[in-house]
């Protein structure tokens, strides 16, 4: 199996994702940030779009579902919260799988952003597409889940293998690396915090991450290690409760 990627920027800070199925050429978008650059992406690659698949219901993942459907036909799988904002084929939840062609994708509950947010993990091909739930060096702000709902989320996609290419939605590695850096002092983050610097000095994008690279640097993955310099002493969830919250106010 082969799973082929077409990473594009789109808004503001959003990352599009194209995916196909190399052995039958089916195609899928994660997500329709925005409508008009998926159709012009894919107009551009020539793929053949079936599905869209939603991680969450926020307009900026879901809001192109509308349009990017009636100009392919692609079905639209996704979290039934997507319902808010557009109508759904097919309600996935943690534990079912989608098939694109010959690729299999593994849906996991992922949670804490919003209470229904879900990732599609490809494990043929190590790629993990986790919406807002894991960021390069960070987080999705907890609008309606609870801490203890989001660090459950993130430990299942910590579980992958550390090869597992991570790619989330939006280009925040920079921002994420200078609060990285004010709770963290490890060396491994402060190199990575210059690659990441430098990255975006040249215009370059930050994602896909993986699976190891933030385990061994992202501050909300690495809050337990964190919790005696931010006077934390509870479970684990409460480091990294105290982790956000110290993210949520920061102004660097």
């Amino acid at each position: 199996m082969a799973l082929s990627v077409h990473q594009f920027p789109c808004l503001s800070d959003n990352y599009g994702y194209l995916v196909r199925d190399e052995a039958t050429g089916l195609a899928a978008t994660i997500d329709t940030p925005d409508a008009a650059a998926i159709l012009r992406e894919l107009a551009t690659t020539g793929w053949e779009l079936t599905l869209i698949l939603n991680t969450h219901w926020h307009p900026d993942h879901a809001g192109g579902n509308a349009e990017v459907q009636a100009a392919t036909g692609a079905q639209i799988v996704g979290p039934a919260e997507v319902t808010r904002i557009a109508p759904l084929d097919r309600e996935v939840r943690g534990g079912d799988r989608v098939s694109l062609g010959q690729t299999q994708f593994e849906v996991i509950e992922a949670g804490g952003h919003t209470l229904g947010h879900i990732a599609y993990y490809d494990a043929a091909d190590h790629a993990a597409f986790v919406g807002d739930t894991l960021f390069a060096l960070g987080c999705g702000r907890l609008f309606e889940g609870t801490p203890q709902q989001m660090w459950s989320s993130l430990q299942r996609l910590a579980a992958l293998p550390d090869d597992t290419a991570v790619y989330c939605a939006h280009e925040y590695t920079a921002s994420n690396a200078r609060f990285a850096l004010s709770v963290d002092d490890d060396p491994a983050l402060k190199r990575r915090a210059q690659a990441v610097f430098a990255a975006r000095a040249r215009g370059e994008p930050t994602v896909p991450s993986t699976i190891g690279l933030e385990k061994a640097t992202n501050p909300f993955l690495r809050a337990p290690v964190l919790a005696p310099k931010l006077g934390v002493s509870g479970a684990d969830h409460e480091a990294f409760a105290a982790v956000r919250a110290a993210k949520d106010s920061f102004k660097g």
